[in-house]
C-alpha cells in the first residue's frame, strides 16, 4: 500500500518562496503520474500542477504558471512543488496525489487514486 506524506508548508510573506515535498512509502511512485492540488476554505479542491510518471510532461493551472514548478526524483520516491512569488491567494491546504492508468497529466481530482493528508500554506500580505 502506497502512502503519500506532504511536508514543507508554512507561513510566508507575499513574494516569498516555499518548496513542498511529497514522499511516498510502501511502493515506488515511478509508475504513477503525480500532481498537486489545493483547497482554500469554502472553496473546491483545484488542480495546481501535475507531472507524468517519467517526468517528460508537466501541466500547470493558469494561476500558478510561471511561478510554480513541479518536479520529481523517482530514485528518492519524492515529488516536489517549488513555489515562488507567492501571493495571499495561494493560501490553502496543498495535497499530493497519485494517478495511474493515463499517459498524460489528469487535471481533475476525481481522476486520482491516492491522496496525502495535506500541508498548510499561508501567505501573508
Amino acid at each position: 500500500q502506497v502512502q503519500l506524506v506532504e511536508s514543507g508548508g508554512g507561513l510566508v510573506q507575499a513574494g516569498g518562496s516555499l518548496r513542498l515535498s511529497c514522499a511516498a512509502s510502501g511502493r515506488t511512485v515511478s509508475v504513477y503520474n503525480m500532481a498537486w492540488f489545493r483547497q482554500a476554505p469554502e472553496k473546491e479542491r483545484e488542480f495546481v500542477a501535475g507531472i507524468t510518471y517519467s517526468g517528460s510532461s508537466t501541466s500547470y493551472a493558469d494561476t500558478v504558471k510561471g511561478r510554480f514548478t513541479i518536479s520529481r526524483d523517482n530514485a528518492k520516491n519524492t515529488v516536489y512543488l517549488q513555489m515562488n512569488s507567492l501571493k495571499p491567494e495561494d493560501t490553502a491546504v496543498y495535497y499530493c496525489a497519485a494517478q495511474w492508468g493515463s499517459t498524460r497529466v489528469v487535471t481533475t481530482s476525481s481522476g486520482y487514486n491516492l491522496w496525502g493528508q495535506g500541508t498548510q500554506v499561508s501567505v501573508s500580505s
